[in-house]
């Protein structure tokens, strides 16, 4: 039997595109699937399903025994339902279990994603992985946490592990950033504040070529990379990108950041403690005010890592994705969309 991949995370937009770039290339594929998640024809023939929960001790075990690399993308979405427990124990202590397995299993590599979030607020662009640490929400905390838990498995010694910083991922697949170009396509995209803060993306396809060079590169292990598009660009110009695949004029109303940010910081503290997602989150306002804008050169130089999807080529194929699967230029009622607020899939009010 060939080695095996285990892919935790798999179910997730990232996840999935590197299954199945893992099994075109031959590889024996394992994945770790949540009781009840909607599994089928989702991964390609061939892909072994483990159904379990990453924070359960005994599907960790099934899921690593025979591998020799494991990527480890698992992550909670940030949602109102979720306590902050509910954070460290699936990015804290289910890593720790991951890894304890895999140093227990002799695992070769470990690939660990972290995330940008872990540096906040970028206010001298760009920043490299030295830059200093500044999270802002449990989410961000979580992830930094267990990123520096999975280099000390790497420091301590008997287990390989590499760490990937992933900047805002886009492409075929993704509805995170959907909201984004319905409202650019409806003509609802308001700028919060100046429009000029920095926003570094990556597209799908590269990050997925990245994550594996962390996977097979000699001198990957014990070290951390950003990984990203070539450029970073303002909000200004990302929204103008993708006015012009959408179809419509870059223009937009402008309007001060700082009431909403008091407005969003608000409705956080009066509906999350009740399970209510808020009609405004705090970390929204943040997208159109915090600067998110790094320096790939440590994984181009060390890796050889070098994106090959532009911006406007990225765009162009996402907005291509969404019309084929009738995400955009769909037929909508006039209360669907007011000023910076949209229904989401389940019909909650959210501001992008």
């Amino acid at each position: 039997m060939s080695p095996v991949v285990l892919v935790t995370g798999a179910t997730g937009f990232t996840g999935g595109h590197l299954v199945r770039a893992l099994a075109a290339d031959g590889h024996r594929v394992r994945v770790i699937v949540r009781p009840g998640a909607r599994a089928a024809g989702l991964f390609p023939p061939g892909v072994e399903i483990v159904v379990g929960d990453i924070t359960d001790r005994a599907t960790v075990e099934r899921a690593v025994t025979g591998a020799h690399l494991i990527y480890h993308l698992a992550a909670v979405y940030r949602e109102a339902k979720h306590r902050d427990a509910h954070y460290a124990l699936v990015h804290v202590e289910a890593t720790g279990r991951l890894l304890d397995a895999a140093r227990a299993h002799q695992v070769q590599r470990f690939v660990h994603c972290s995330t940008v979030g872990v540096h906040g607020h970028i206010a001298s662009p760009p920043a490299d992985e030295g830059a200093p640490y500044g999270p802002e929400d449990i989410y961000q905390q979580t992830k930094l946490e267990a990123e520096r838990l999975a280099r000390s498995y790497h420091d301590g010694g008997g287990l390989a592990v590499a760490v990937a910083r992933p900047t805002a991922i886009y492409g075929p697949g993704d509805t995170r950033l959907l909201k984004l170009f319905r409202m650019i396509e409806r003509r609802r995209f308001i700028v919060l504040g100046s429009g000029e803060i920095y926003y570094h993306m990556v597209y799908v396809h590269d990050l997925v070529r990245g994550l594996r060079l962390l996977g097979t590169h000699p001198h990957a292990p014990g070290e951390v990379f950003i990984l990203g598009g070539e450029h970073y660009h303002t909000l200004r110009e990302v929204a103008a990108l993708i006015a012009e695949a959408v179809g419509v004029s870059p223009s937009w109303l402008r309007l001060p950041a700082r009431p909403f940010q008091i407005l969003g910081s608000l409705c956080e503290k009066v509906c999350i403690p009740f399970g209510i997602e808020p009609p405004i989150h705090r970390r929204r306002v943040d997208f159109y005010t915090k600067s998110r804008a790094f320096t790939i050169e440590k994984a181009k130089r060390v890796l050889g890592y070098h994106p090959e999807v532009s911006l406007r080529e990225g765009i162009e194929t996402t907005t291509e994705w969404y019309r084929a699967h009738g995400y955009l230029n769909a037929v909508r009622r006039g209360a669907e969309a007011v000023l910076l607020f949209v229904l989401d899939a389940g019909g909650r009010l959210e501001l992008l």
